[in-house]
């Protein structure tokens, strides 16, 4: 039995068409999630997908002390479940609670991960505790192309171990994504929204997660100045609870039930993103971006390198970016028609 640990929702969207080719090659697959107050996106996702998970443990919150408590429940809570079934192999996307479970339980490891720094250059002081927690661990590693080997290697992992694929995380479930311009218009229409407006969706940065220091100000004082100087839509996704972001941005729609979101990244007139995932789901259909994020991961810089995506550190940057580039479409096959993604070889290594 094939273990695969879900615990964000980016692991859901990456892991769905593995999960679907390993049961195919008829083996068996157990995957495990978590939720928590304030943190249902990875249930809903897979309950929007229709996957079937069992759930153990919950989301810490922001807290340090929470996080650790969080942590030492769900690491035992899997540890009583995951003993009593035949697993012969843990996939993830790094996750600390899985890898410390299946290390302790002999269960070798699948771990992979496309930002082990938040740093695009090797500047280890910026590791992320993700990756300190779960890569030396590894039985294989896999990265993409633009994170370099040599980063993989100094977590203590040998050059036979690590595994590269040619592609950007996205590519994994985009690359047969057919984007829906009536999904799009008729979500306009069910929210009042004038489709005769531009329309600007907006992502915040995972202030709670671990790697992010504090929550910045940047999108927030930002979202303020553009509601003042431009006449658009404004459509927040959460990333945590809806109801503040309704409080504090009472001109903007929130979205508060989980939805095929790409259809909104792929029409956008402009995406502003404190992460990294919609970001480039985003630049992959060509949609104007602006990161608001506090630091810049190796897949950023390929990005933002590749004029698909802008970097906006203060709140009157994100405003003149914003005015300079909304609606202005990128043409993405230069960087995107590179990528292969090759599905099968992966799960025959993952399988190995």
């Amino acid at each position: 039995m094939i273990w695969f640990d879900l615990v964000t929702p980016k692991s859901v969207m990456f892991f769905r068409p593995f999960i679907e080719g390993i049961k195919a090659r008829g083996k068996t697959v157990l995957v495990t999630a978590r939720e928590g107050d304030g943190y249902k996106e990875v249930v809903d996702l897979l309950n929007l997908y229709k996957i079937e998970f069992v759930n153990r443990g919950y989301f810490g919150g922001a807290n340090l002390g929470d996080k650790l408590k969080a942590s030492i429940h769900r690491q035992l809570a899997l540890m009583e479940y995951i003993e009593k079934c035949s697993i012969t192999k843990l996939v993830c996307l790094c996750s600390v609670d899985a890898n410390r479970v299946a290390f302790g339980l002999g269960i070798p490891i699948v771990n992979f991960y496309d930002i082990p720094l938040s740093d695009h250059t090797a500047n280890f002081r910026k590791a992320l505790p993700q990756a300190r927690l779960t890569l030396p661990l590894s039985t294989k590693a896999f990265r993409p192309y633009m994170v370099p080997q040599s980063i993989f290697e100094r977590f203590s992992l040998e050059p036979e171990q690590i595994f590269s694929y040619n592609f950007l995380d996205v590519v994994a479930w985009l690359h047969d994504f057919r984007p829906d311009i009536n999904f799009f218009r008729d979500f306009l229409k069910s929210r009042g929204l004038n489709p005769n407006k531009k329309t600007i969706v907006v992502r915040e940065e995972e202030f709670k997660a671990s790697y992010v220091g504090k929550k910045y100000p940047v999108l927030y004082e930002g979202l303020e100045l553009i509601k003042e100087k431009m006449n658009v839509n404004i459509v927040l996704i959460p990333r945590y609870e809806a109801e503040p972001l309704k409080a504090l941005f009472p001109y903007a729609t929130v979205i508060e039930e989980k939805m095929v979101i790409q259809h909104l990244l792929a029409f956008a007139d402009l995406f502003i993103g404190g992460g990294g995932t919609l970001n480039s789901e985003a630049c992959y259909f060509g949609t104007p971006v602006i990161s608001t994020r506090s630091f810049i991961s190796h897949y950023d810089k390929l990005l933002i390198d590749s004029s698909l995506m802008e970097k906006a550190d203060t709140a009157e940057e994100l405003l003149e970016k914003a005015q300079q580039i909304i609606s202005k479409r990128h043409d993405p096959k230069p960087l995107f028609d590179t990528m292969s993604f090759d599905m099968d070889s992966i799960i025959e290594e993952i399988l190995a």
